[in-house]
């Protein structure tokens, strides 16, 4: 059957203005959705990589915008439903995309998100608090062993990201903790100082004033290698025990976007995130930067969720929001 010539010339229209939308990308500013208030880590980081976006973007400026609320759940479903052109974007943390799904509550999923780039990760590190049983990883190991659920570790609020870390450490390490929630990470560091619990999981720019001072004791660090911050203190994986964990975040967006416009916006990411300026800046603020493609930042995304949703399941807390 025969199409009428104004139905064609019509299809043609929408293609030709589709091509000349994405290639003049972006004709106005982009907005990039922060899920948690001015100030923290992922505020101070999103608005450095918008002064630097511009250097390899040209157009209009980047625009970060604060929208706080559900332990991010709010502002990730902002600009996952937001309309897919490119011009709405999220900051997409850990938290919010592969944890608070498989609590429920969230109208979002793994499936909803575009991918575009990771900008770093918080790096995971337990540290010994003052009056522990032990003050290295090798006793720390031998003391859990000898008292299961016998050692109290701090983490700033259950179900997020350093209590499932602990979680999932004890798992792979065959040991088992109480682990003590308080209401932020500032809070469960002062009851480490104070010797209200044995140990904690921190970041290292959270630990570094405390353990110069020797207030706390390193442990270890969650990662495959030692870190710069703290050289002397060993992995888990050289102690044995084969565990990474960090939290991170990077930029996402709603599914549907044109190809050329994500692939766009992941060239400028790249160059971004790669740029001397913007690693010296994230390093003033103490944020550790590892840029990762749209494909690796997924794959990241989906091991932690399926990770954090065994664990969560075990703990009785899946889908308990619902």
């Amino acid at each position: 059957m025969l199409r009428p010539v104004s139905a064609i010339l019509g299809a043609c229209a929408l293609l030709a203005a589709g091509a000349a939308a994405a290639q003049d990308f972006p004709a106005r500013p982009v907005q990039v959705v922060v899920p948690y208030a001015a100030g923290g880590g992922t505020d101070l980081s999103a608005r450095i990589m918008a002064d630097v976006f511009q250097k390899h973007l040209k157009g209009p400026p980047m625009v970060i915008r604060n929208q706080p609320g559900g332990g991010g759940a709010i502002g990730t479903s902002a600009a996952l439903h937001a309309r897919p052109d490119g011009y709405t974007l999220g900051m997409g943390a850990q938290g919010p995309l592969a944890l608070l799904p498989h609590y429920g509550g969230t109208d979002y999923k793994l499936d909803d998100v575009q991918f575009i780039a990771l900008m770093g990760r918080n790096l995971q590190l337990v540290v010994a608090c003052a009056k522990a049983p032990f003050s290295d990883f090798k006793a720390f190991m031998a003391y859990a062993k000898a008292n299961p659920k016998g050692i109290q570790v701090g983490n700033s609020g259950a179900g997020g990201a350093n209590h499932i870390a602990m979680e999932a450490f004890g798992r792979v390490a065959e040991v088992s903790f109480e682990n003590v929630p308080f209401g932020g990470a500032s809070e469960a560091m002062t009851a480490c100082v104070g010797g209200h619990v044995h140990a904690m999981v921190a970041t290292p720019a959270e630990a570094l004033p405390h353990a110069k001072s020797g207030a706390i004791k390193p442990l270890f660090i969650m990662e495959e290698k030692r870190i710069d911050t703290f050289p002397d203190t060993p992995t888990a994986i050289e102690g044995g025990v084969k565990f990474t964990w960090s939290s991170w975040k990077g930029v996402i967006g709603p599914k549907g976007m044109p190809a050329d416009v994500v692939a766009k916006l992941q060239e400028a990411l790249k160059a971004t995130f790669t740029d001397e300026e913007f690693v010296r800046r994230m390093q003033d603020l103490g944020e550790f930067v590892d840029y990762r493609d749209g494909a690796a930042y997924e794959e990241l995304a989906r091991n932690d969720s399926q990770t954090a949703e065994a664990i969560i399941r075990d703990l009785g807390m899946y889908q308990m929001n619902k």
